[in-house]
């Protein structure tokens, strides 16, 4: 099994993961400015909570793996920064509650730890990978969030992330049957959380 298998065989749940109105109004400029303020506090939060458990998978991380994923750390952070930024100039609160589908997002990141190596650094392709998906997606993107979508489509993030897939891959032609089934696990849960985060993010905490 590979990073692409798991693309093909869960290709409807990929799809409702990286297609949703909330993209499709970033991208055509209807999107509510209510909806774009909550997904950037939350994904602010997200952020904050995948930079947590990436650290801990890093610490156990196989040798060949630990570039790719300590550089993705700084990315995070600097993204932290720039999120701060974002909100400041748009007078937006960062003091706000996770909403239940952020919460529990980030709540599978951080207990990623406890998983197989090879389901955690599929899970971390798969959120990385749903991100450049979604918003290539959205691209160009409305003038008022452009900068987004040039932020997540830019050719540097693409090669993090198939630096990521690589990884991946790796580690699944290594793991056992039982790793395997973890794996495809995590692949699925990402999916769902990605798709219930959109969800969030264009219809507030109706869930």
């Amino acid at each position: 099994m590979s990073p692409q298998d798991l693309l093909s065989r869960h290709r409807d749940l990929w799809d409702r993961a990286t297609r949703h109105p909330f993209l499709e109004g970033v991208r055509d400029g209807t999107l509510p400015q209510e909806a774009f303020s909550r997904w950037l506090v939350q994904d602010y939060w997200f952020v904050r909570g995948l930079l947590q458990a990436q650290a801990q998978i890093l610490a156990g991380a196989p040798r060949r793996d630990q570039k790719v994923l300590a550089s993705g750390l700084l990315a995070l952070a600097e993204e932290l920064d720039w999120f701060e930024g974002s909100a400041g100039s748009r007078n937006l609160s960062l003091d706000e509650p996770l909403q239940p589908a952020a919460s529990e997002y980030v709540g599978f990141l951080r207990g990623l730890f406890r998983e197989p190596y090879p389901a955690q650094i599929t899970a971390l392709w798969a959120c990385e990978r749903a991100y450049r998906d979604a918003w290539s997606a959205a691209a160009p993107g409305a003038p008022q969030y452009r900068e987004f979508v040039e932020r997540w489509t830019h050719p540097a993030f693409a090669d993090y992330v198939t630096r990521l897939e690589a990884s991946a891959g790796y580690a699944l032609q290594e793991a056992s049957s039982c790793e395997l089934a973890a794996a495809e696990q995590a692949f699925r849960r990402v999916a769902e959380f990605e798709s219930a985060f959109w969800e969030m993010a264009w219809r507030g905490g109706q869930r």
